[in-house]
């Protein structure tokens, strides 16, 4: 526990955690928006119990509470329930920095009386003379024709035979293609920044999504461009490298650049939307599907969707989001997660309105339930093999799908995994046990004890 004049550590993260839990969902959002210091990542995939840690982590204890203290005043939350909370931390911060101004002061008092002349002045040539090393970074690229900045990228374009240093910002989700042998290939997109700019490149290859991470820095060599569009191929480099360093402002550009922002709109005014008209949403998963193959009409070959229900103060909609890349974004997600999808398109069909994912789109999780233990009632079976099984169970007096290895369902309640798994699981129907649940996958279960 850091300590300083007074003001606990521990005594004002209690503090931030009651302010926080006072904050409704839109002043909560809000609030992180304007905390500019900390990333994305740690704001979208941070339960609202862990934000008071991390805001201290962040802005450090003092730059904390100063922080908050006018982030509530924007919000506006000057209410004296908040304010009640924070007024002793912001009484105390102001006598330590009342403190240390005369501190501060008296030093420079006493340096002056120290000081006597005579001085000694520098002559023009000494005063030119660095009393420290060249900037390591500066000398290097003075002396390394190939290393180009994303600037001098942007400006020459050519680098298959130069390379660029650059931080990965943001990355979007696997993405594919057909070549002309009708042979299905991955690819990806990926925003970058130096200290001089940014710039979206495309990515080829299911290896090089695993390779490449967010937040991470990389020296991309044997780059093409093809259509003023830069591309990362199987025959470019890509290497780890030190940390570049970029502005925060110029994370917030590059972030733009794989997620154009689109309007948050509430569900109630979605729906009489226009057709394929592009919106983001926000609230709280109800139901969520599993994953399925479908055939669409110009793909010979069957696609990926997953479907999740999401319901606001106004009303419900269903989302279907659809290819590899997308469904792998609701891997993790659960029923009670409260999300912001991001770049949906409206999708009206027979009267009825759902939404439909983008090449853009991205689930953004707000508030975590993780995982959980439930008490189920298996009341179907949708589908079932030796592998996994596809099912409908009452949790809390609703009916969700749920899917579970089939060998776990086979423990739990004693049967056989033989082709007649599935007759055993229906003539027992229904099924009362104890389930882990993580989204829509039981990872555990046990057979509930008869009473």
């Amino acid at each position: 526990m850091s300590e300083m004049s007074g003001i606990s550590e521990k005594d004002w993260k209690r503090a931030l955690t009651s302010i926080l839990e006072e904050l409704g969902r839109s002043q909560y959002r809000k609030m992180l928006e304007l905390l500019e210091t900390i990333p994305e990542c740690q704001k979208s995939g941070s339960v609202k119990e862990k934000m008071p840690g991390i805001i201290i982590q962040y802005y450090g204890l003092k730059e904390s509470i100063s922080a908050i203290n006018d982030l509530m005043q924007d919000i506006p939350r000057n209410d004296e329930k908040i304010q009640n909370l924070l007024r002793p931390f912001v009484a105390k911060l102001k006598d330590e920095q009342e403190k240390e101004t005369q501190g501060k002061k008296r030093k420079r008092e006493e340096k002056d009386e120290v000081l006597k002349p005579p001085f000694k002045v520098l002559d023009q040539q000494e005063s030119c003379t660095p009393d420290k090393e060249p900037n390591t970074d500066v000398f290097q690229s003075r002396n390394r024709p190939w290393k180009k900045s994303i600037c001098d990228v942007k400006t020459s374009g050519v680098l298959e035979t130069e390379g660029i240093s650059v931080k990965v910002v943001q990355k979007s989700g696997l993405r594919t293609y057909q070549t002309k042998e009708k042979v299905k290939r991955f690819f990806f997109y990926v925003a970058v920044a130096d200290e001089t700019g940014t710039i979206k490149l495309m990515v080829y290859g299911k290896d090089r999504d695993k390779e490449i991470k967010e937040d991470s820095s990389y020296l991309l060599r044997n780059l093409i461009k093809d259509d003023n569009v830069f591309k990362v191929t199987t025959r470019s480099n890509v290497s780890e490298t030190k940390s570049v360093d970029v502005s925060e402002e110029l994370q917030m550009e590059a972030r733009k650049l794989i997620y154009p922002e689109s309007p948050i709109y509430s569900v109630e005014n979605v729906k009489p939307s226009a057709d394929k008209t592009v919106v983001s949403v926000e609230g709280t998963v109800t139901e969520i599907n599993p994953v399925k193959k479908i055939k669409v009409e110009h793909k010979r070959q069957k696609i990926e969707r997953q479907d999740f229900k999401l319901k606001d103060d106004t009303d419900s909609i269903w989302i279907c989001m659809w290819d590899e890349g997308a469904t792998q974004q609701c891997e993790g997600l659960s029923v009670g997660d409260v999300i912001k999808v991001s770049n949906l398109r409206t999708n009206l069909y027979c009267g009825t309105t759902t939404l439909n994912s983008t090449g853009f789109t991205k689930i953004d999780t707000v508030q975590s339930v993780g995982i959980q233990n439930v008490r189920i009632e298996i009341m179907g079976i949708m589908k079932a093999n030796k592998k996994e099984t596809q099912l409908e169970a009452e949790v809390n007096q609703r009916v969700h799908t749920f899917v579970a290895a089939s060998r776990l369902l086979a423990k739990a309640f004693g049967f056989k995994l033989d082709g007649g798994f599935k007759d055993r699981l229906l003539d027992k129907i229904p099924l009362s046990a104890d389930a882990e649940i993580q989204g829509n996958q039981i990872k555990k279960i046990t057979a509930a004890l008869k009473m």
